[in-house]
């Protein structure tokens, strides 16, 4: 385990804690830290894609409380049913629409995010036309933590390689679950510049 003033947190006064003996809460406590150093680098989240996803959740929100709370009971809301009768292949349209968006997202989220947690655009003012894509992973019963950093377009001419590391998390945690942020800081950072170090390498 790290020990406890191995460093300073770089950015709260108040310790980060996980619970070591359940690694969602470990992975979640790192993903999170590791969003907030992508972000000091400069790196925007990107969140097109959440936005989209959002945006069909509250119209199909919206629809459901219509057909629950519209405000007269049958017979008087003959013509609202008869409207939605009437418009019934139109709103099936819809609904096919809506199953297909449903599916286009399922299968982003099963081929370009994957184990992804952050999206990113290119630093403002920066050479690179594309962000980034960072990706972590914490096997079931492993203490082995992996971040990749990876272009988001990685057809892209301004793409570098992905670059990864493997490290075990009680590097970064004391034994009261305490993150030693400044070491993980340092990593994180370090696997940044290595990833724009290829650029120049090229």
């Amino acid at each position: 385990m790290a020990g406890d003033g191995a460093a300073a947190t770089p950015a709260k006064a108040t310790p980060k804690k996980a619970n070591l003996l359940d690694p969602h809460s470990i992975k979640h406590l790192l993903d999170e830290t590791i969003s907030d150093v992508v972000k000091s680098k400069g790196y925007a989240e990107d969140t097109r894609l959440s936005n989209w996803k959002l945006g069909i959740g509250a119209a199909v929100i919206a629809v459901a409380l219509l057909a629950q709370f519209y405000p007269k009971k049958f017979p008087q809301n003959r013509e609202f049913l008869l409207g939605c009768i009437a418009l019934y292949p139109l709103f099936a349209g819809w609904a096919d629409t809506y199953v297909v968006l449903n599916v286009v997202l399922l299968i982003l989220s099963y081929t370009k995010e994957k184990d992804a947690i952050l999206f990113t655009h290119p630093p403002a003012g920066a050479f690179s036309s594309t962000g980034l894509v960072i990706s972590s992973k914490l096997p079931r019963f492993s203490d082995m933590y992996t971040l990749i950093i990876a272009s988001a377009d990685p057809q892209s001419i301004s793409a570098n390689k992905p670059v990864q590391f493997t490290k075990s998390v009680t590097k970064w945690f004391t034994k009261e679950g305490v993150l030693v942020e400044g070491l993980f800081w340092k990593d994180v950072e370090k696997l940044i510049d290595d990833y724009n170090s290829e650029r120049k390498s090229k």
